[in-house]
């Protein structure tokens, strides 16, 4: 294959690798499987499972009821770092002497003189803040033996160029259900919250492979 058809080649393959790798959705959440208790023929007018609380708020605090998250998510981070390392070293060795005499080699003094230096700096700085808000509605998929609720919520937002995908997930206090049956985002243990999406949008947004090759660690310059 001669040069001429090989360059073609080789642009075409470049241009390919900066394209952005597709993002792939998360995987939709499972339902919770509610767990129903058996029907007894007891002739009685009460029957596990199907009570009415009547004396209870209606918030939260069994399989499969809904709870509303109030995303209120802010973090900001900032880090800087420098490093300075610095090591001069010299060595001298005077010109010996035998009998009385400076030793020397076709008359120029056998003498010698080392000198090294090092010098090394380098600094860093990041700086990252975020910041989510809406709400967003989960189910509760399990009850913990302390009475803590397991919740699991997505939402997905079909816009013209992409979809965009709101997950939350983690373990909630039933004291920390306000009446109108919602809960803080910042009240959830073990949280998981992402907002990520695909399509257009999200591809524009993505560095292409051959790039982040070159702003990562692999590459040696």
């Amino acid at each position: 294959m001669n040069a001429v058809k090989l360059i073609p080649m080789l642009a075409l393959a470049l241009l390919a690798g900066c394209a952005s790798v597709p993002q792939q959705p998360p995987e939709p959440l499972p339902q919770p499987e509610l767990r129903e208790p058996p029907r007894a023929n007891n002739g009685s007018i009460f029957q596990a499972g199907r009570g009415v609380r009547l004396f209870e708020d209606r918030t939260a605090r069994r399989v499969g009821d809904i709870i509303t998250v109030v995303l209120e998510e802010s973090t900001d981070a900032s880090k800087d770092s420098s490093t300075t390392v610095a090591k001069d070293q010299s060595i001298g060795l005077g010109v010996p002497e035998v009998f009385g005499r400076a030793m020397t080699v076709n008359g120029n003094p056998l003498s010698a003189n080392v000198e090294a230096g090092r010098n090394f700096g380098g600094s860093g700085s990041a700086d990252q803040s975020n910041a989510l808000s809406g709400n967003l509605t989960a189910i509760v998929t399990d009850v913990m033996a302390n009475g803590n609720l397991i919740i699991e919520g997505q939402k997905k937002l079909t816009l013209n160029q992409g979809d965009e995908y709101i997950t939350v997930s983690g373990i909630i206090r039933p004291d920390d259900v306000n009446p109108d049956n919602t809960v803080s985002s910042t009240r959830v243990a073990n949280a998981r919250i992402g907002y990520t999406g695909n399509g257009a949008l999200a591809d524009a947004n993505t560095m292409g492979w051959i790039a982040r090759v070159f702003n990562s660690g692999l590459w040696p310059f």
